[in-house]
């Protein structure tokens, strides 16, 4: 649930488990894209103080959307793609080696 003062998300399983975080406390909004843009299967909200929290919803698309209305557009990221992962990895491994 998107609400004008919070992110509420709750578990369909068990209506008790549930995560409320305010606006104020959400610093980055960083989505999983994939086949640029048609699919986001999930997202990750990260905060000042508690952490980071992973959601999967059915409409990702038209979650992220309702959260831009709260969160600026330079707070909202897409996160790496495959190829950027192994990119960086290989580079962290050739300079490993180097310093040896």
């Amino acid at each position: 649930m998107i609400g004008d003062k919070a992110f509420e998300f709750y578990n369909e399983k068990n209506i008790g488990d549930f995560v409320q975080i305010p606006w104020e406390e959400i610093t980055y909004v960083v989505a999983d894209v994939r086949f640029h843009g048609k699919y986001i299967p999930r997202f990750e909200i990260r905060t000042k103080k508690n952490g980071n929290f992973i959601f999967a919803t059915q409409d990702s698309k038209k979650t992220l959307r309702a959260i831009r209305k709260y969160i600026p557009a330079d707070h909202m990221r897409q996160s790496l793609s495959l190829r950027q992962k192994l990119t960086l990895s290989f580079k962290n491994i050739i300079n490993k080696v180097h310093k040896k």
